[in-house]
């Protein structure tokens, strides 16, 4: 069976342009998150990941990619918001991409391993604020957009964004979790 990265490749290389979307669709929140153990802002970490998916479209990056594109997403993320995070002369992680890449090759994957964390997370998912907790739900576990959670908790985008980066800031610590949960 193939993995999801090389069926989305194959499409993008015949010119299926759907294939785009479900890339975004699959990558971009795992890629905010990511960003997120790099940076302090999600607004940055947003358009750091915007920036690389308008630049894999424009130059046609995909075409040079031979095997996933997850390491290639995950990688320039990485060093785009450690570039980012340079100019604004903040604090630098080094040791994340050793973890995420441990964590994106699928022959390592425990699954007993996984749902201990996967507890371990929803136990402090459960002791967010409940604003933050609605909000991270709505957007990580259904996989709904901001406007979506807006119109569903009758608050302003920018408001459900606030709540959401308060809840990412608290759960730094489970990241990795939270990327296997949305990519698994």
């Amino acid at each position: 069976m193939k993995s999801k990265d090389i069926i989305i490749l194959e499409k993008l290389r015949l010119g299926d342009s759907s294939a785009y979307k479900e890339l975004f669709d699959l990558y971009y929140m795992p890629l905010c998150i990511y960003s997120l153990k790099y940076c302090d802002s999600f607004e940055l970490a947003e358009d750091i990941v915007q920036d690389l998916f308008i630049k894999f479209w424009d130059e046609k990056l995909y075409m040079k990619l031979d095997g996933a594109i997850s390491p290639y997403l995950f990688k320039s993320v990485k060093n785009n918001t450690l570039l980012a995070d340079r100019k604004q002369n903040k604090y630098i992680f080094e040791e994340i991409e050793d973890q995420i890449n441990v964590l994106m090759d699928e022959d390592n994957l425990d699954m007993d391993f996984l749902e201990l964390e996967k507890k371990k997370l929803y136990e402090e998912i459960e002791a967010l604020p409940l604003k933050s907790k609605e909000v991270f739900k709505a957007i990580v576990l259904e996989n709904l957009k901001y406007k979506e959670v807006a119109l569903e908790l009758g608050v302003s985008v920018n408001t459900v964004k606030t709540h959401y980066s308060r809840a990412l800031k608290q759960l730094r610590n489970s990241f990795d979790t939270i990327i296997m949960l949305l990519l698994v």
